[in-house]
């Protein structure tokens, strides 16, 4: 049975979208096991060959996960699309260019902020366990795509990450602070809807 894979999507695949894929690494391995899930990014005009950004790569020091000093940004593809048991995007626009690659990953494909919106109307007991970790990606993704509904009578949601390439240390801190928001739901759906801060 092969590992399934996480793909996390932004621009330049340097700041957002490593950010998360080292930091989400982290929480798939506390809740599945090492390397059961793997995590993996790319960008839809990567900067390709590039180390992670400097400023990102401190954020890891305040949301945990791993190292950035092995990581290389790639160019998204179809192939990666199609690979993906769940794609999470920085933004809307990385999500609508997924579905483009590819237009059945529309049903597994999500903003960031979006997901952690949706896992926090999937009530406790609709919640996986990770002996399977495929079958739980497959059961939290029906989980958030069936609670579409809720979000849409919420009233508007912004449900961006702010790019901070290339723009002042408070944006780093706006995205430090929206990563960390959308981890507790994301946290509470690991741990079988157990309470996190």
């Amino acid at each position: 049975m092969s590992t399934p894979v996480v793909l996390v999507v932004c621009t330049g695949n340097v700041c957002r979208s490593p950010l998360l894929e080292r930091v989400l690494q982290d929480r798939f391995d506390s809740a599945a096991g090492p390397g059961s899930v793997r995590v993996r990014s790319a960008g839809t005009a990567a900067l390709v060959g590039s180390g992670m950004d400097v400023r990102s790569a401190a954020l890891l020091g305040d949301l945990g996960g791993g190292p950035a000093g092995d990581f290389t940004a790639r160019r998204l593809s179809a192939g990666m699309v199609q690979e993906a048991a769940l794609v999470l995007t920085a933004a809307r626009e990385h999500r609508a260019d997924v579905v483009r690659l590819d237009p059945r990953a529309l049903r597994r494909t999500f903003t960031v902020r979006e997901f952690a919106a949706l896992l926090r109307h999937v009530p406790a007991e609709e919640l996986p366990s990770w002996e399977d970790p495929g079958a739980a990606l497959r059961q939290l993704t029906e989980g958030a795509r069936g609670a579409r509904g809720a979000l849409l009578t919420g009233g508007p949601l912004d449900l961006d990450i702010v790019d901070p390439y290339r723009r002042g240390d408070e944006v780093y801190v706006q995205v430090r602070d929206q990563v960390r928001a959308a981890l507790g739901p994301l946290e509470r759906a690991l741990s079988g809807g157990a309470a996190t801060s």
